[in-house]
């Protein structure tokens, strides 16, 4: 079983080009993305990461 690369909220926040702050504040509304536990620290999981890109992204509309 492979290891999840679980992120620092500051590592997060430099993927999705926000700010850590913006990352908190989620975290304390509990949107957008899933959070994880580790003792006192608070990591997101590349997964989690990942599904809210997608879930974010808007297709590609072809013009004729």
């Amino acid at each position: 079983m492979r290891a999840k690369r679980l992120l620092t909220i500051d590592e997060a926040a430099e993927q999705l080009c926000l700010t850590p702050s913006t990352i908190r504040d989620w975290r304390f509304r509990r949107k957008h993305l899933a959070f994880v536990k580790v003792g006192s620290a608070i990591r997101v999981s590349q997964e989690s990461i990942d599904r809210f890109i997608e879930q974010q992204t808007i297709p590609a509309v072809a013009f004729q």
